[in-house]
């Protein structure tokens, strides 16, 4: 099964869902951007508390997988469900959006408390997902 999740960025949340999913499903997961920003070092932070390690990603354009076939489009921000492009093959969609922890202010510590809040988030949606994707199947 491949798997393809998109946010504007692909600097947080795909980044984030990207590794929940692989750690549950081990199914071939990729992510992507509508845009690319690099991979937030603070999420890189914040999923290495929870024993993933993304710090290997890279930010992709999700016109780089376009002659790919994927199963699942998986899209975490209503930017990337508007301007997300049309694959040529059927695949599923899913869509849910995450708030983007990387537009939060604060202290350095509040920050991080919100990168922590949607990563959790994140994992309840990935845990909800790895129970439901093997079946669809």
């Amino acid at each position: 099964m491949n798997i393809l999740v998109v946010c504007t960025g692909n600097a947080c949340r795909s980044q984030m869902l990207h590794g929940f999913l692989k750690q549950y499903l081990g199914f071939n997961v990729y992510s992507a951007g509508i845009e690319t920003h690099g991979v937030n070092p603070i999420a890189i932070r914040v999923m290495k508390e929870v024993n993933i390690d993304i710090a290997d990603h890279q930010s992709n354009l999700i016109d780089d997988y376009q002659d790919m076939r994927f199963d699942y489009l998986i899209t975490v921000c209503n930017r990337a469900n508007e301007m997300c492009p049309t694959f040529s093959h059927n695949l599923k969609k899913i869509h849910y959006s995450f708030e983007d922890p990387s537009l939060s202010l604060g202290t350095e510590s509040q920050v991080i408390d919100e990168f922590r809040r949607v990563r959790d988030q994140i994992n309840q949606f990935a845990k909800q997902l790895s129970i439901r994707l093997p079946i669809a199947l």
